[in-house]
């Protein structure tokens, strides 16, 4: 049965890698927010308000079509970030619109790891989002832990 995976962990603690697994695993497509981002909006999300924009727009196209793909029987792996309630609440949806089942994979790592990876990843220059340390720590105040209690099928991954 198709299903939706969906991606749950701070910045840095190993999504994108898993999403690469998951997607060969479950010959699902992926499509992952970093990459559509950079694509569609090269040097333009330059501030977390730009990056609420351009992610909005993208939402806008890519939420009929992942409907569309799970109707079609085809399994996704959407490597956005499911790391606030209303996020979350956006991403369940779309597998409810859908009538498949989801997975929420949640990638737990503290924040000292998260924050090592993100500076070796930056470094390297070779990932979509360089997030600077500032950054980090914005986006982890606004981080909250997944909870069955949402109506989702959580599974903890631990890198």
């Amino acid at each position: 049965m198709p299903t939706l995976h969906l991606l749950c962990g701070k910045i840095a603690s190993g999504k994108s890698t898993l999403a690469n697994t998951l997607a060969a695993e479950h010959a699902a497509i992926l499509l992952s927010e970093d990459h559509w981002l950079a694509t569609l909006y090269p040097g333009e999300v330059r501030s977390i308000a730009d990056y609420v924009s351009c992610a909005q727009r993208i939402r806008g196209v890519l939420g009929p079509l992942v409907i569309n793909v799970l109707q079609a029987g085809i399994s996704v792996v959407l490597d956005f970030p499911a790391n606030t309630l209303a996020n979350r609440e956006w991403l369940l949806s779309l597998a409810q619109a859908a009538q498949a089942p989801h997975c929420l994979h949640y990638v737990e790592l503290d924040d000292a790891t998260c924050r090592s990876r993100l500076q070796a990843r930056n470094a390297q220059g070779e990932h979509d989002f360089a997030a600077t340390d500032a950054e980090f720590d914005l986006i982890t105040r606004h981080f909250c832990v997944p909870s069955e209690a949402e109506g989702l099928v959580i599974e903890v991954h631990h890198p």
